[in-house]
């Protein structure tokens, strides 16, 4: 009965989900779209989140040297400070931190007297390798989800920077190299930055981090020494070092240089559930999310002070009905798709 109820009521959307993902109307851009368009605003570099072959693309201008990196040096990007105010088709748009990595922003629309939201990812958890999250007031908020069920909630206050080193050394005393898999964007810095004021020798990074890495050190962030794996030669093998690798390493030629003495790690949110994350076969697990888990999605919720709220990658599970029975008009994002004319009544 909630649920027709809740679906019965038709409002306006500033935003659309199409084929190529959430669109503006009046201003006639697209925020992370799927594929090539006139107008993207992205919210951060992460390859789900940027593709290449937009005419115009907007981000942050910490993220700028990061989009170019990922997309290629000669896109047409343009970056925008936190705050500042851009129009496109009379819609005020502004990005506000996310905290998800370097230059991840949540992406403000003011226009017909309506202020939207889309926030991107984001975390809440700190991390001194981006700006933190800043909360929005806003009408309509649009989540991300991706720990949106009650079983993800972590404790905020742990060190995983001397948690990481203590397993590194207590590995490095038997001979054996510790390898951590972490993405190559976001994550990798993440770790970097943390083990910063604990790391006495270099860590080992997969050439598809390296140029990242720069990208980072560029803006003033902390990172602990490293090199390179491309820099070994032929034949060299490695006793007792930290490895910083994608998950394919193992499988690749450069996995060679462990000598077949190593432990594994996984640094993520989905090591919350012990369990789950060691089915994986690795031997630690290491609760580092760049994703908000279950408290800080409805904490963030409540601050915006939205009464409608539209919830991506997890749409019609825990995090709308709970926000219901908070007295949201929650939906999953596939309701932004547009069911009667005036639905459309700002454009």
């Amino acid at each position: 009965m909630l649920r027709a109820k809740l679906s019965a009521k038709v409002s306006p959307l500033m935003l659309e989900l199409t084929p190529k993902g959430l669109y503006c109307r009046a201003g006639n851009f697209y925020i992370d779209p799927s594929g090539a368009v006139d107008h993207a605003v992205v919210t951060h570099a992460h390859s789900d989140h940027a593709r290449r072959g937009s005419r115009q693309y907007y981000c942050a201008t910490s993220g700028v040297s990061l989009l170019k990196t990922r997309l290629g040096k000669n896109i047409t990007v343009r970056g925008l400070a936190f705050g500042e105010v851009l129009r496109l088709g009379g819609v005020e748009i502004s990005l506000h931190p996310a905290g998800h990595i370097l230059g991840s922003a949540q992406v403000r629309l003011e226009y017909a007297g309506q202020v939207w939201v889309a926030s991107g990812d984001y975390k809440r958890d700190p991390d001194p390798t981006c700006e933190p999250f800043e909360s929005v007031k806003c009408d309509v908020f649009v989540t991300e989800a991706t720990f949106g069920t009650p079983g993800y909630a972590w404790k905020k206050d742990a060190d995983l920077g001397k948690q990481i080193h203590t397993w590194w050394n207590t590995n490095a005393a038997r001979g054996v190299n510790s390898v951590l898999f972490a993405y190559s964007l976001g994550k990798a810095q993440r770790v970097l930055g943390v083990l910063h004021p604990h790391a006495t020798k270099e860590v080992y990074c997969h050439p598809a981090a390296t140029a990242l890495n720069d990208c980072y050190r560029a803006q003033g962030i902390n990172l602990a020494s490293t090199r390179c794996l491309s820099t070994l030669r032929v034949g060299e093998s490695l006793r007792g070092e930290l490895l910083l690798v994608p998950q394919s390493f193992l499988r690749s030629d450069q996995g060679q240089v462990l000598g077949g003495r190593y432990e594994t790690a996984f640094a993520s949110g989905w090591m919350a559930k012990g369990s789950h994350g060691f089915r994986g076969g690795y031997d630690r697990g290491f609760v580092m999310s760049d994703h908000a888990d279950w408290n800080d999605l409805v904490r963030t919720v409540i601050e915006t002070g939205a009464k409608t709220v539209y919830v991506q990658h997890r749409g019609n599970g825990a995090l709308v009905k709970h926000l219901r029975t908070l007295g949201l008009q929650a939906f999953p994002d596939t309701e932004l798709t547009p069911k009667q004319p005036d639905q459309l009544a700002f454009f």
